[in-house]
């Protein structure tokens, strides 16, 4: 008879405290939900914990704060504290959110609509 292999556990079944190792709050600025994080051009260490592996697999490319909380399966907040990690090491960067539009062109808005309706 075979001895059963222990279940790893998903890290959404981690609590959010062990993750963060009981941090609530990020160090320094604190990122917004919609601020958009991209790996940067450094070696990554292989001493990270697997959380923060899993996000710089999905930071290659710009990506907000909430979904790399929605990624991880974590709250949000969860998500702030290992991205300030992230940044304080130099591994990824930031930039804010790209502004809303000032002024919407209905009448542009209208012919783009009526030309992508012209090749259906």
């Amino acid at each position: 008879m075979t001895a059963e292999r222990p279940e790893v556990p998903r890290a959404s079944a981690i609590r959010p405290y062990v993750i963060t190792r009981g941090r609530t709050e990020s160090e320094g600025e604190p990122l917004s939900w919609e601020s958009l994080v991209m790996t940067a051009e450094a070696a990554f260490p292989a001493t990270l914990q697997p959380e923060h592996l899993a996000i710089l697999k999905h930071c290659e490319g710009l990506i907000s704060v909430a979904e790399v909380a929605a990624h991880l399966g974590q709250p949000p907040s969860v998500a702030q504290v290992l991205l300030s990690d992230l940044l304080r090491w130099g591994l990824i960067v930031t930039r804010p959110p790209i502004p809303p539009a000032e002024h919407t062109d209905v009448t542009m808005l209208r012919k783009v609509l009526h030309g992508l309706e012209s090749c259906l």
